[in-house]
Order: C-alpha cells, then sequence, then structure tokens
C-alpha cells in the first residue's frame, strides 16, 4: 500500500459519514419526521431510543427483542440478585416455588446417552401404568430420545405438561424381548424440599432440607414429628449446599423453635420501611435441642435460620462460613407474563447482622468469590477468615458474632480431604462411582429388594467384593488402577459405592445414612449432641475467630 493510499482512505470514510448525515438532514427537511422527541419531553431517554429505532431505522426491526435482550444489561448494574424472568420461563420458577409440577412421577439420569428411571414415585402417574426402576425411556411420543445425545432439559420438557394430559412412552426393560409402550396421564408431582428424616442414634434425629419452597414447612414439620415418635431429643438439621427460597417457608420453621416475642430477622431498604419478625409463641420444638449444618453454598433462607438460631442461642451451628446473600427480592409480575424479581431490602438477623457480602466488584467477582475462598484456604484452616472490629455482634448471651459476608459457625470443621488422591479425582470427574453403582443396582436388583435399610445395604454390600468389580470396570472405562491412591482412596470409594446403590434402590434413606460414615461435618454435630455440649458450647464457643 503507497502513501497516497494511506491518505486517501480516511478521507473516503470520513465523506462518506459526512455524505450520510448531509442526505439524512435533506430527507429530513423534506418530509414530516417519523417522531419527534421533543413531545416527549417526560419521557426517560431509553424509552426515547427505542421509540426513535421503531419508527426511523432504516430497516425493520424487533424492538421487543432489543428489550428482551437489554434488560439482563441494564440490571446487571444492580446487584447479583435482581434478575429479569421471562415470561417462557415463569411456569418453571412457579412450579420450583409452589414445590410441585405437573409430570409422570418418575427420578431419572441420562447414562451412556439412555435416560435411565432411577426412582418411581409412590402412587404416581408412572407407578400405575407399571414403570419400574431401572427402565430406560427411549422414545417419549414420537420423538426418540435414546442415542441422539440428548439433555435433561429437552426430557423434561417432554415428560413434563399439563395435567390430565395424556403421553406415550417407549421403554426397554431387562428381561423384555420388545420395546414396552406404556400411556400415562400426567398428575401433579411434588418437589420435595425435604430430602430425608431419619434416627442417626436413640436420642438424635437428623433431617436434611434441600431447599425452602411454599411446601417445606409442612414437609420438616411431618419429618420432625416423624423423628419424635421416635424418641427424638435431639435434631442435626443439615442445610448444606441449601441455597435458600421461600422467605415464608423458613420463618415458619423458626418459628417453632422460639419463644414468644424472640425476634427471628427485620428487613429493611431505602424505599422499603423497616419490618420485623418475631417468634408467634408456636414453639412446639422448645424441648428439642438443635444442630445446623452449614457451608459455603448454604445461602439466603437457609442463613436466616442459621442466624436466628445462632443469635438467640438456641443452637450450635456447625461447618464453614455460609454464602453470604443477604438480600430480600420481590418478583413484580409484567404485562407480558415475564416478572422482575428486583431487590428491595437488606435482611438482618436478630443481633443487627447484614450478612451479605459485597459485590461492589460486580457480579462475576461477586459469584467467584467461592473459588477465592478456596485460594485462600479458608475451607481448611479457619484462622484464614479476619473480620473487622466494626462488624462485631453479640448474642442474646453476650456472645460474639461478626457480619459482613455470611454466617461464621460455632464450630468451624474443615473440608475433608482424607483419601482424595489423583486416582479417585479421574474417576469421580468421570462419575464412574455413580454410573457403575446404577447398573450394579440394576444387574442384581432382585437381590437388593428384599433390603429396607441402610444398614441391611451396608452389610450386604460389605461382603460382595464391590470395590474389585469397581476397579476393574474403571479400568475398562480408560482409568488405569492405581496400587497407592486406592489404598489411599479405598474407605471413600467403598462408602460412595454402596450409599449410591442403596439410592438406586430405596432413595434418600438408603443413601444419607451410609454416607454419613465419611462426612466429618456430621460425625463432629453426632459427638457435640452425645457429649451433651449444647449449653457449654452457647456459653463458652469454640469461636474460631479471635
Amino acid at each position: 500500500m503507497n502513501k497516497k493510499t494511506i491518505i486517501i482512505i480516511p478521507l473516503l470514510i470520513a465523506v462518506s459519514v459526512a455524505a450520510g448525515i448531509l442526505i439524512g438532514n435533506l430527507l429530513k427537511q423534506n418530509s414530516q419526521p417519523a417522531f419527534n422527541p421533543m413531545s416527549y419531553g417526560n419521557t426517560n431517554k431509553l424509552t426515547t431510543i427505542l421509540e426513535l429505532i421503531d419508527k426511523g431505522y432504516v430497516d425493520s426491526v424487533n424492538t421487543n427483542e432489543i428489550i428482551e435482550s437489554t434488560i439482563p444489561d441494564i440490571l446487571n448494574e444492580l446487584d447479583p440478585h435482581t434478575a429479569y424472568i421471562p415470561a417462557e420461563r415463569m411456569q418453571e420458577v412457579r412450579e420450583e416455588m409452589q414445590g410441585n409440577f405437573s409430570g409422570i412421577g418418575v427420578q431419572f439420569s441420562i447414562q451412556e446417552d439412555t435416560v435411565r428411571v432411577i426412582e418411581v414415585i409412590s402412587g404416581g402417574p408412572s407407578s400405575k401404568v407399571g414403570i419400574l426402576p431401572g427402565d430406560r425411556i427411549v422414545r417419549v411420543n414420537d420423538s426418540l430420545i435414546a442415542g441422539v445425545d440428548v439433555e435433561t432439559n429437552t426430557v423434561m420438557e417432554l415428560l413434563r405438561g399439563e395435567k390430565s394430559s395424556k403421553v406415550t412412552v417407549g421403554v426397554i426393560r431387562k428381561g423384555a424381548d420388545e420395546e414396552l409402550e406404556f400411556e400415562i396421564t400426567r398428575d401433579d408431582i411434588p418437589l420435595f424440599s425435604v430430602d430425608v428424616s431419619y434416627m442417626i442414634n436413640p436420642e438424635t434425629g437428623f433431617i436434611k432440607v434441600s431447599r425452602f419452597a411454599e411446601t417445606t414447612y409442612d414437609e420438616f414439620m411431618n419429618g420432625m414429628q416423624k423423628l419424635n415418635g421416635a424418641g427424638a431429643k435431639k435434631v442435626i438439621v443439615d442445610l448444606r449446599q441449601n441455597p435458600g427460597g421461600s422467605l415464608q417457608g423458613v420463618l415458619k420453621i423458626v418459628d417453632e423453635f422460639l419463644d414468644k416475642g424472640e425476634p427471628i430477622l427485620y428487613t429493611e431498604g431505602i424505599n422499603q420501611p423497616r419490618k420485623t419478625y418475631n417468634a408467634s409463641g408456636r414453639n412446639s420444638l422448645s424441648d428439642v435441642e438443635v444442630y445446623v449444618l452449614i457451608d459455603e453454598f448454604s445461602a439466603s433462607a437457609s442463613e436466616i435460620l442459621a442466624g436466628a438460631l445462632q443469635d438467640n442461642d438456641r443452637g450450635i451451628v456447625i461447618g464453614r462460613r455460609s454464602f453470604g446473600k443477604g438480600l430480600v427480592q420481590e418478583q413484580i409480575p409484567l404485562m407480558d407474563g415475564s416478572a422482575l424479581r428486583l431487590t428491595v431490602a437488606r435482611f438482618y438477623t436478630p443481633s443487627g447482622r447484614c450478612i451479605q457480602k459485597s459485590y461492589e466488584e460486580g457480579n462475576e467477582e461477586y459469584f467467584n468469590d467461592l473459588y477465592a475462598r478456596f485460594s485462600h484456604r479458608e475451607q481448611l484452616v479457619a484462622d484464614s477468615i479476619n473480620f473487622n472490629d466494626s462488624l462485631k455482634y453479640t448474642t442474646s448471651s453476650g456472645r460474639t458474632v461478626y457480619g459482613g459476608g455470611g454466617i461464621m459457625p460455632d464450630i468451624f470443621v474443615p473440608m475433608d480431604t482424607t483419601g482424595n488422591s489423583e486416582y479417585y479425582n479421574k474417576i469421580y470427574r468421570k462419575g464412574l462411582i455413580y454410573t457403575f453403582a446404577y447398573a450394579y443396582a440394576d444387574r442384581n436388583r432382585e437381590a437388593l429388594s428384599r433390603f429396607s435399610e441402610a444398614s441391611e445395604f451396608d452389610n450386604y454390600l460389605a461382603n460382595q467384593n464391590i470395590l474389585n468389580e469397581f476397579v476393574e470396570y474403571a479400568t475398562e472405562k480408560g482409568i488405569q488402577k492405581d496400587a497407592a491412591g486406592l489404598k489411599e482412596s479405598e474407605r471413600i470409594i467403598s462408602t460412595q459405592l454402596k450409599a449410591y446403590i442403596a439410592r438406586n434402590i430405596i432413595g434418600e434413606e438408603g443413601f444419607y445414612p451410609i454416607i454419613s460414615q465419611i462426612d466429618n461435618t456430621l460425625l463432629k454435630a453426632i459427638e457435640i449432641a452425645e457429649k451433651n455440649l449444647l449449653v457449654e458450647n452457647l456459653t463458652q464457643p469454640d469461636t474460631p475467630v479471635e
């Protein structure tokens, strides 16, 4: 390219831009404007620009599509939890909060490009027509879903539908020569938020709450009634990896533990006056000692429950620092069926703590905070967490607690890295324990179906040499045996195999009692409960932060 060309190109660009502006102005002088922005003096700039595009742009455009794609960018300038919910996702959101949907009533997983039925909900539509655990669903109506790299969301969309609508599924069953066809009438299927409740020992019950929905309070109280009937004087409430959910659900649960008038939380925002929630006096669980398990994935409503019991000295919180979400959202319906989930207030625990972590660095850094905690070794060493004195608060008995980013437990339990060999990491990344457990349960379903208790599975499987079978299976899948790694990880692999096999036959009541054998946080809670250390720890807590 010569010097003359280098000079001419910028001149041509400048001339063409100027010509475009000149032509535009000439057109404006010789015609009526398509839109006069001065007539919308009180309209905001964004609305004005959209109207100018709609009425004056050179090509036809779909302004609704522009709006849909722009809204998330606008909300991204606020906090990480204000969100826009498109109309097509509203049904899914309603089902999540209400705790039910209409479908066929199976729990499934996709393994080796095949939809495999893990569990059939008792009394549900599939159970009524004879669908069995272990069945492979290969077809839904006219859609082939086997061997076509199908995704979970696609299968869910095909199986769910309006209540009383019909769907035909094609099933391959072990022992059957041909594809079996079932016509199923969809019905309401509950989405459970309390995974399991069972007795750990004659005095101590365990209840796992995976999220908070409109149905959670009833599920929780049913679980507690079961435990009380079995003689529970103490209960371990597991909120680990619980992302939160319904505010009303958690308030009603906390209300059952506190005396009348004791504070649960208060909310406040610049456009929202303070609203205080106090216990009503239900207090039906006043005689039950309570221990709450949390971790870095416990958020929102989980933190409300843990914070309220901690600040009122009603229970011991055990585990690792929670996520740190202390913002309250209000869901506002919009005209087209979509909704805006707008943050309107912060919530504060009874001691006055706002446990919302900072989001000043932006939404991406906010959600990456968990990775930063790992790099700071917070999950392994409590002393790596430093709180400013300005964040210091006191519980009702004068114990020190801290705000500014999650609930810090009374008893810190580091993440357990025992048995974490490179061999284990390889089989974990490939999901081989899960797939082997399903295949083993399916292959031995007749023998395993004799058992109904986790202990029965544990005892039986301990004598079946499943670890050697698994090592051969892993070798077939490309993970060569590593004697040193296997020795280091033997206990964790064997326990997980037994737990997942039991889950595939009898569900969560088979899984949790077995997996608890390698759950250090739960084992610590059991130790504290058995030694009656509740009162001692509430008066002289094993505080992990000085």
